[in-house]
């Protein structure tokens, strides 16, 4: 089943306050029909998978007008990456507007996302992964863009050499330092840096991140991380041998 079949009743079948509930108690109020509610099946295993997907939306839209324009790009890049259906446009279209519109800035959303996945800060860097997906579908990041989201990292509590290990790895394999992927330095001696990059296989596995909530349909840019990594730890060993 997809994570967007009514996802909105779903989410007010779920106890959400904070900025997320106010958001979603709007739309309810408006054109969106309660029978989604009703017919809502949100299981315990749906809710992360549904609560992901909605933080995804909300601080897309937030990023989309970052730069103070909404590229077409950007709009197709959050449908074609978030794997939204026709059939569940409208209403995911009806989120990402009233985001984008509402006055509420993005970092009361940012810290609500902090506290729900507070014990698992890998699904937060993969929230920042994508975050970077969107950006770059226009073919440049602004600086803007850029800015909030280091900011949006800061906020979920990831240091600087998370945030550039996620930066550098959307970098193709031939381009990106594989130091800075694994987080560690060129000094490092190999046993060190090979234990690093297992802590990071294991953090960033596909598996691991769908068991904490992670949507099957954005898997694909875990996989490339995934990529970028075991990229890294080749690139080490060649230069450490050589």
């Amino acid at each position: 089943m997809s994570i967007w079949g009514s996802l909105i009743g779903g989410m007010i079948g779920f106890s959400f306050g904070g900025p997320f509930g106010m958001l979603l108690g709007s739309l309810i109020g408006g054109k969106i029909s309660r029978a989604r509610s009703r017919n809502a099946n949100f299981g315990s295993f749906a809710q992360p998978q549904q609560i992901f997907a909605l933080s995804l939306i909300v601080l897309s839209a937030k990023l989309s007008k970052a730069d103070g324009q909404v590229s077409k790009e950007e709009l197709v890049a959050v449908r074609d990456k978030l794997k939204i259906p026709d059939n569940e446009i409208e209403q995911v279209g009806k989120i990402f507007n009233k985001a984008k519109e509402e006055s509420t800035g993005y970092e009361p959303y940012a810290h609500q996302i902090s506290q729900i996945y507070k014990n698992n800060p890998n699904v937060l860097e993969e929230v920042i992964n994508i975050l970077f997906y969107i950006a770059e579908a226009d073919g440049n990041i602004s600086k803007s863009e850029m800015n909030m989201i280091q900011h949006i990292a800061e906020i979920f509590g990831l240091n600087d050499t998370q945030f550039n290990s996620i930066k550098e790895s959307r970098k193709s394999s031939d381009k990106l330092n594989p130091y800075i992927v694994l987080g560690c330095n060129p000094d490092d001696n190999l046993q060190n840096i090979r234990k690093k990059y297992l802590k990071l296989s294991k953090e960033h596995h596909p598996d691991l991140l769908i068991s904490k909530g992670v949507p099957q349909e954005v898997i694909e840019e875990s996989k490339k991380k995934m990529r970028s990594i075991n990229s890294a730890w080749d690139q080490i060993q060649k230069l450490k041998a050589s």
